[in-house]
């Protein structure tokens, strides 16, 4: 499929201003949350790549005047339901920055509320994608693991370049490696899904179902439409290969060398924010193949196999 870059940036910016959120969320019911620079700093953060998320994701709508109308559909689309979730978290979370620089006060039902759906925002921005039966690759649970990884390490990457505090490298270093390895089953299952994955075929997609065998003679299109441009977008293998190659390097390798090397040497502040810039960048491309790598049984209408 077609990568639009709005949608990229939203789910790269967006995951990671909800894993920060989340992150603090559990520091305060754990009674680590206390009023410093820092914090407010990271709060802020979380709550303007949220809102930066939200904000690019209406860019790819055909009249993103009327956008407040996704959010209508919610007992039948995770579209909405991403949306109202991700309007109530932001809401939530703010509350929380506003009692607390106003009164010093952190009420933990709030806290706990706000990872709730902070959460279900990230497991509601998964499923838009994971629940869609005619993308094979996409329908899995491992779609929505690899969401809730990456928001995980992106947000802990975000929190310790900010507060590089040794307890911090270890939860961004945790957080890499379980995104990642998310990210390498998702690839290994791809890797062995194909459009006839669910059963469809060239004789399903043209209504020939019933004969020996079904070939198209000539295509359906003398000219590109809509479909082949934006559902039956093509990568070469090599370049897919590559671009995987280069996620898995910049977003993963060199940034757990990085938060290795702080570990050791002590000098956390500048490994760290190399880790986390190398390590966004990373899942930007990663985002980028996610939905340059999907294959639409829309298709098979057109030959393709």
């Amino acid at each position: 499929m077609h990568p639009a870059s709005s949608v990229i940036f939203f789910t790269t910016a967006s995951g990671a201003g909800f894993g920060i959120m989340s992150w603090l969320c559990v520091a305060i019911l754990m009674g680590h949350y206390t009023l410093t620079p820092h914090t407010i700093v990271m709060g802020v953060i979380g709550l303007v790549l949220a809102g930066a998320g939200l904000l690019s994701s209406t860019l790819h709508l055909g009249n993103p005047q009327r956008a407040w109308r996704a959010v209508s559909q919610w007992r039948t689309s995770w579209l909405s339901r991403e949306g109202i979730l991700a309007v109530l978290t932001c809401l939530n979370f703010a509350g929380i920055l506003a009692l607390y620089l106003t009164s010093g006060v952190v009420l933990p039902w709030m806290a706990g509320s706000c990872l709730v759906l902070s959460l279900l925002t990230i497991i509601a921005t998964a499923m838009i994608y994971a629940q869609i039966k005619p993308v094979p690759r996409w329908h899995t649970k491992l779609t929505v693991l690899c969401y809730l990884g990456f928001s995980t390490s992106t947000g802990m990457a975000v929190i310790a370049s900010v507060s590089p505090t040794r307890y911090h490298v270890y939860l961004a270093f945790g957080g890499l490696v379980l995104a990642w390895v998310f990210k390498l089953l998702w690839w290994q299952r791809a890797s062995r899904t194909s459009l006839s994955h669910d059963g469809s075929t060239t004789a399903t997609a043209t209504g020939l179902t019933g004969f020996s065998s079904v070939k198209l003679f000539e295509k359906p299109h003398m000219t590109q439409n809509y479909l082949m441009t934006e559902m039956v977008f093509e990568i070469g293998r090599k370049h897919a290969a590559r671009l995987r190659q280069i996620a898995l390097l910049a977003g993963g390798l060199l940034p757990f060398i990085c938060l290795g090397l702080a570990i050791m040497t002590g000098q956390t502040a500048g490994f760290v924010m190399l880790s986390c810039v190398m390590h966004l960048i990373g899942v930007g491309v990663e985002r980028w193949l996610f939905f340059a790598e999907a294959e639409h049984v829309v298709a098979l209408y057109y030959g393709k196999s």
